[in-house]
């Protein structure tokens, strides 16, 4: 395989010494300034840059920390007669030279020098082939993820209308609130899926409590079936992280909670932002035929337990909001609200009773 070495020198002697002493082996290119060089890399796929240091007006740095990004995998040499030291270890250092070599050189030297700059060369493209293709890899990976999430939100919707159209909306509170808290794409991503999908494999759990009362028929049978939900969504490889999410979402901020009876940090973050989201959402849209709160109701009542069921950081972000921060439609315009004291909050199944 022949590769392309582009060699760069404003002495005219120099330029024709090096074209030949390697045109036998190298598809040679040449250049008598750094901005003839840069015209012809737009041109050429060029593997091998030798440039000289030291020319008027485009140094040979400045040439290579130009083009460092049009051609990503050149392999650069630099030729220089001065031991300008700082320039070139901060050129080393930042990637920009693959090694540089003193003038006057010697001939045998500098082709072993280019030679195993080739390598380099066939070394720097491989690395970006496996690069690009586990990039693809991800890509797929996630889209994969996107419609496992969808298909199992669409059975939700299938199942219970309400409880679909209730996991959006928990999903864009949940947005809202780790955008407030800076994190990252990633975690937010997570954290949406978990929003869709919590409704499966959600069951009560009772206060942990040696006085507890015994599930019915019913709950046993609920539980069984959120198990067997959360199981599901725990064998799926890129939703397990997920599904810890969604079964650590009922802790209680102060380790009164279940399944675990976990406090505080102890609780993963996107679990706490789940739990306030969740519990917001079944106040000021509950369920018919159950009565909507009030934003500012509802977060009356969400603040009252900062710290016992929910994070104070997460509650003071929401309590920040007005209604028009929240996501389009979050909240109702019926006139007929009405203060809500706890033992009524409860027995309407609006938010988790574990706690009292």
């Amino acid at each position: 395989m022949s590769y392309k070495l582009l060699i760069v020198d404003d002495e005219l002697a120099n330029l024709r010494l090096l074209e030949r002493l390697f045109s036998r082996d190298y598809e040679c290119l040449t250049a008598s300034s750094g901005e003839e060089a840069v015209r012809l890399l737009e041109q050429h796929d060029v593997a091998i840059l030798l440039s000289d240091q030291r020319m008027p007006g485009m140094t040979g740095i400045d040439l290579l920390r130009h083009t460092a990004r049009l051609r990503p995998h050149m392999v650069r040499i630099l030729l220089t007669g001065y031991t300008d030291v700082e320039v070139l270890e901060e050129a080393i250092n930042s990637g920009l030279v693959y090694m540089y070599v003193t003038k006057p050189w010697n001939n045998e030297d500098l082709k072993l020098k280019v030679s195993r700059a080739c390598d380099h060369y066939e070394s720097n493209k491989k690395s970006s082939a496996l690069v690009t293709a586990n990039h693809r890899l991800l890509g797929r990976l996630q889209e994969i993820k996107l419609r496992v999430v969808a298909s199992l939100s669409e059975m939700l919707r299938v199942r219970d209308e309400y409880a679909h159209s209730h996991a959006v909306r928990v999903r864009d509170y949940s947005d809202m609130i780790a955008r407030k808290m800076d994190l990252s794409e990633a975690e937010i991503d997570e954290l949406s899926a978990a929003a869709m999908l919590h409704e499966l494999g959600d069951g009560n759990y009772p206060k942990a409590s040696p006085h507890a009362r015994a599930f019915s028929d019913s709950a046993m049978s609920a539980s069984a079936h959120a198990e067997t939900e959360r199981k599901l969504l725990a064998s799926i490889p890129d939703l397990a992280n997920v599904s810890d999410f969604i079964k650590f979402y009922r802790e209680n901020y102060d380790g009164s909670g279940a399944p675990s009876g976990l406090a505080a940090d102890q609780i993963p973050l996107l679990s706490r932002i789940l739990r306030v989201a969740v519990e917001y959402d079944l106040m000021v849209q509950p369920k018919p035929p159950a009565a909507s709160m009030r934003h500012e109701e509802a977060m009356r009542f969400l603040s009252q337990r900062s710290g016992k069921q929910f994070d104070p950081q997460i509650i003071a972000i929401m309590s920040q909001l007005s209604d028009d921060d929240l996501p389009q439609d979050s909240t109702t315009s019926d006139e007929s609200f009405s203060q809500f004291d706890e033992e009524t909050i409860v027995e309407s199944g609006q938010v988790d009773a574990m706690y009292y």
